[in-house]
């Protein structure tokens, strides 16, 4: 397996300098998609039925004052490094914005340099290209899919969650079944095998559900007809994971791993389609600043580990705080340098405090349009006061719906409040204007797919855009790791669909759900630039793709993609672009 230079600097630092704990417990991540905090039946949910995590609640210890990003990309930045969302520079789910610092060790990488196995089973979203994948990042074992949800526009075409085909260590491999059965099913198939070869393991399981598309089996759906489809299919989504809960439980049991196992479960951001009908009376639903947004459930139980469960914790927390407490808790090492803005909650959880230290946190990412994250577009926690933009002050403790701003009445507050805000712009906004580049060229990915999704400040990543040729372009930034030899294949439809460039696909009937046909596009001329350098050439109407071949030479560039109609206007951006590197230069 290829590791990133990190990664060698970790196992010296661990394997050489501390010796490992003598009894270190296996570790269980379960992060769910768009499940808000309301959508538990143990949180006063009235019509969704979640039995299985309804025990784990019970059992757990659970901080009721836990905090996320309000968006995918940015809150899976912030548990995997344990920094701000804008500090690890993986804020957006598209646009550009999705790579994760490579100079920050992941937990993964963290886990394995201590001797643990690793392994990752579901949604990545911090990079679908070499260094960024989760291979590349500390995960020896990986299943998983490009992009922000099943159905991107780099996943393999006509994934729908059924039967579908993921990345399994970096090939392409399809897997029977729905997609949260898959991935539980692979975990546990995994954990097993460590288990017989009495190995200590760290799994990550991110399922993709309950995002959107809202796609599930008709009998999970079934349960809920009296609600409104969407619903009842989000709803069903979430009680197929519950169902897989109680057999991971099963399994934990039957092989005694219950005991020596950390496992967590939590949320990647506020609910969506089920806030409507109940989001435990908070205002506010994911993408927003609201409560609604960014507090999620987290709850975690280690049977062995002296953690009296059943307990509620109300501290301030955030998904920071997360892998300083596994390292304390597993007694792995913190690598040299490395730093957190997250704090260990380890002394919570043991009893051994009923406090952290007094500290404010800041809410802030990436919007979809706008790209850049703007000065004040954030929330500001401290305590149970929120100030959201700087000019709306709430105390949730008198008013947890978030109704009476009450900025007047409490100037000192909110003026502290916006001193630490602007302390902590100042250390962030200077890396806001820089992209990470998408690697070309490299003997560990050979050829790359690079795909709209990374157009800087561009939004584009729904296969559905693919679909129906939403007529946008955007700039890559790139590294080309090699001198050499470059081919760049432009195409209109991935590599799975066999059709001409001008022509349009049609609607996939899914097992639950269709995507629409596919437009056709009048390209008549496709465009090339690499830095300084472009191509153009004829688009004819049988041709499948455009493909352009020029040397190039080490080091970071941009580039840029065009489809252009017989008059020559522009149409849009390539939406699939296949790099690769033919030979030395020449």
């Amino acid at each position: 397996m290829r590791r990133p230079h990190i990664l060698a600097r970790l196992l010296a630092a661990v394997l050489f300098v501390t010796p490992l704990a003598a009894k270190q417990p296996n570790v269980i991540l379960i992060l769910t998609d768009d499940q808000g905090y309301g959508d538990l039946s143990a949180h006063g949910n009235p019509a969704l039925k979640t039995p299985n995590l309804d025990r784990l609640h019970d059992e757990s210890i659970r901080f009721t004052d836990f905090h996320v990003s309000p968006m995918c990309t940015p809150t899976r930045a912030q548990l995997m490094t344990g920094r701000d969302t804008l500090a690890s520079m993986a804020m957006n789910v598209s646009s550009g914005r999705t790579l994760l610092r490579r100079d920050i060790p992941t937990m993964a990488e963290i886990f394995l340099a201590s001797g643990y196995r690793t392994a990752m089973f579901g949604k990545w979203h911090l990079g679908d290209n070499y260094p960024y994948r989760p291979q590349d990042r500390g995960f020896e074992e990986t299943v998983w899919f490009p992009s922000s949800h099943i159905g991107s526009a780099p996943d393999h075409w006509n994934n729908d969650y059924f039967n579908d085909v993921y990345r399994h260590n970096g090939r392409p491999q399809r897997y029977e079944g729905y997609c949260t059965d898959v991935f539980f099913r692979e975990a546990m198939r995994w954990i097993r095998a460590r288990h017989a070869a009495g190995e200590r393991f760290f799994v990550y399981l991110p399922l993709n559900a309950a995002h959107w598309p809202w796609f599930v089996s008709e009998r999970y759906r079934d349960r809920y007809r009296n609600l409104p489809a969407n619903l009842a299919s989000y709803f069903g989504m979430i009680a197929n994971i519950d169902e897989n809960v109680g057999r991971l439980e099963e399994m934990l049991r039957e092989t005694g791993l219950r005991e020596d196992t950390i496992l967590i479960f939590m949320t990647d951001n506020g609910g969506t389609v089920g806030v409507s009908f109940y989001n435990a009376g908070m205002r506010g639903r994911k993408i927003t600043l609201w409560e609604g947004g960014h507090r999620v459930p987290f709850f975690l139980r280690w049977p062995g580990g002296g953690l009296e469960g059943g307990r509620d914790i109300d501290e301030l927390t955030e998904v920071q705080d997360i892998l300083p407490t596994l390292i304390e808790l597993c007694g792995l090492e913190t690598p040299p340098g490395v730093r957190f803005d997250g704090t260990s909650l380890a002394p919570l959880l043991r009893g051994e405090a009923d406090h952290l230290p007094d500290r404010m946190l800041v809410v802030q990412f990436s919007r979809m349009n706008v790209g850049r994250p703007e000065w004040s577009d954030a929330a500001v926690l401290w305590k149970k006061w929120r100030l959201l933009r700087l000019t709306e002050l709430y105390n949730i403790a008198d008013d947890p719906a978030q109704q009476r701003n009450v900025i007047t009445e409490h100037p000192e507050i909110a003026a502290r409040m916006r001193a630490h805000y602007e302390e902590w712009w100042r250390q962030v906004e200077p890396r806001l204007d820089t992209f990470l580049p998408v690697h070309i060229g490299s003997d560990a990915e050979n050829p790359v797919l690079v795909s709209p999704c990374e157009w800087a400040d561009v939004f584009f990543d729904q296969g559905l855009q693919v679909r129906r040729g939403v007529r946008r372009n955007g700039v890559w930034h790139i590294l080309i790791e090699r001198n050499g030899r470059y081919r760049f294949t432009l195409r209109r439809w991935p590599k799975e669909v066999d059709v001409p460039m001008r022509a349009g696909v049609p609607a996939h009937d899914g097992e639950d759900g269709d995507y629409p046909p596919g437009v056709a596009l009048p390209i008549a001329e496709a465009g090339l630039r690499v830095g300084g350098r472009v191509m153009r050439k004829p688009v004819g109407p049988e041709d499948r793709e455009a493909v352009f071949t020029m040397n190039l030479r080490y080091g970071r560039t941009t580039m840029q993609t065009w489809f252009y109609d017989e008059d020559g206007r522009e149409i849009s951006g390539a939406y699939y672009v296949y790099v690769e590197r033919l030979s030395g230069a020449r």
